[in-house]
C-alpha cells in the first residue's frame, strides 16, 4: 500500500485502536519510514515492533513537521490535554482523522483550526482485522485524500461512509459499540444454559462456540440474516419455540431500540462536552 508522495502518518497513541491500525498498516505494506507513533508512555506493547519494522516512536508531538494525516487514536475525555500540542503539526496538506467517540469536527476545528478532517468509528474486532468502520468526511476532503485515508481504515475490515456527521453517533450506538452486546449474549446464553442444567464452563463454551460460529457462517454467507435465520427454523420446532420469545411483542426488538438510542444519546452527550 503505497502512500508516496504524501506527508508523514502520524499515529497519536498506540493502545487497542491505535495499536490495531498500526499493525494492520505493518502488515499491509505502509512504509514504516513514514509513520510517526507519538505515546507519552512509550507504547511498550508495541515499542518493539516499531523499532523492528523501522517506524519512529516518540513520547511528544515532533516540532517543526506538517503531518500528511493525523490519526488522533486516545479517548475522548483525555482529548483537551492532547491536542493543543499538535496544532503545529496540522498544516494546508493535512488531513485530520479522529478515531474517538463524540467528539465532532466542530470541537477539533476549535483546537487545531480549519483543516480537511474525518470522523472514523472502528470497533475492537479490528485488533484481529475483522472490524468495520463508519467514516464521515468534511468538504475540505478532497476524493484523493479521502481514497488515502479509506485504504488506511480498510486494514481494519470494512468501511462504510456516510453523508452526515451526525450518522457517526448513530455508527457508534450500533456496531461501534456493538461487539460489546454481542459479548453480553454470550453470556446471557450461558447463564440461560447454567440455569437449564449444564455445568457453567459447558454453558460458556457452547455459548462462545456457538456465536462465533454463526458470526463467521453470517460473514461467509451472501444470505440476509433472516434467511440464515429461517433456514434454523423448523415449523414448531425448538428453535421457533425459542424465537417466539425472543421476537415476542416485548422481546429482543424493543431492548435493542432502546439500547441502540442510549448509546446514541450519550454520543451525543460527549459531543457537547
Amino acid at each position: 500500500m503505497a502512500l508516496a508522495g504524501e506527508g508523514p502518518i502520524v499515529l497519536i497513541g498506540a493502545g487497542n485502536m491505535g495499536g490495531a491500525m498500526l499493525k494492520g498498516w505493518l502488515d499491509k505494506g505502509v512504509d514504516p519510514g513514514g509513520i510517526i507513533v507519538v505515546d507519552p508512555g512509550g507504547a511498550p506493547a508495541l515499542a518493539g515492533l516499531i523499532e523492528e519494522k523501522g517506524a519512529r516512536l516518540e513520547r511528544q508531538a515532533p516540532a517543526g513537521l506538517e503531518a500528511g494525516i493525523l490519526f488522533l487514536a486516545v479517548k475522548p475525555q483525555v482529548m483537551d490535554d492532547v491536542l493543543p500540542p499538535l496544532k503545529s503539526l496540522v498544516g494546508p496538506g493535512t488531513v485530520v482523522v479522529s478515531v474517538a467517540a463524540g467528539r465532532t469536527l466542530s470541537y477539533f476545528e476549535r483546537h487545531l483550526g480549519e483543516a480537511a478532517m474525518v470522523r472514523a468509528m472502528p470497533n475492537t474486532p479490528a485488533m484481529i482485522g475483522r472490524g468495520v468502520t463508519g467514516a464521515y468526511a468534511n468538504a475540505a476532503v478532497d476524493p484523493s485524500a479521502r481514497a488515502r485515508v479509506h485504504d488506511l481504515l480498510k486494514v481494519s475490515g470494512p468501511v462504510e461512509w456516510v453523508e452526515k456527521e451526525a450518522d457517526i453517533d448513530a455508527v457508534t450506538a450500533v456496531s461501534g459499540s456493538g461487539p460489546a452486546y454481542v459479548f453480553y449474549l454470550v453470556e446471557c446464553m450461558a447463564e440461560a444454559g447454567r440455569k437449564a442444567g449444564l455445568q457453567a464452563d459447558l454453558a460458556m463454551r457452547l455459548a462462545r462456540e456457538t456465536v462465533a460460529g454463526a458470526g463467521e457462517l453470517l460473514h461467509r454467507s451472501p444470505d440476509a440474516a433472516a434467511t440464515l435465520r429461517q433456514n434454523v427454523t423448523s415449523p414448531g420446532g425448538t428453535t421457533a419455540a425459542a424465537l417466539s420469545v425472543l421476537m415476542a411483542q416485548e422481546g429482543m426488538q424493543p431492548l435493542f431500540d432502546a439500547a441502540i438510542a442510549a448509546a446514541r444519546a450519550r454520543a451525543e452527550e460527549l459531543g457537547k462536552a
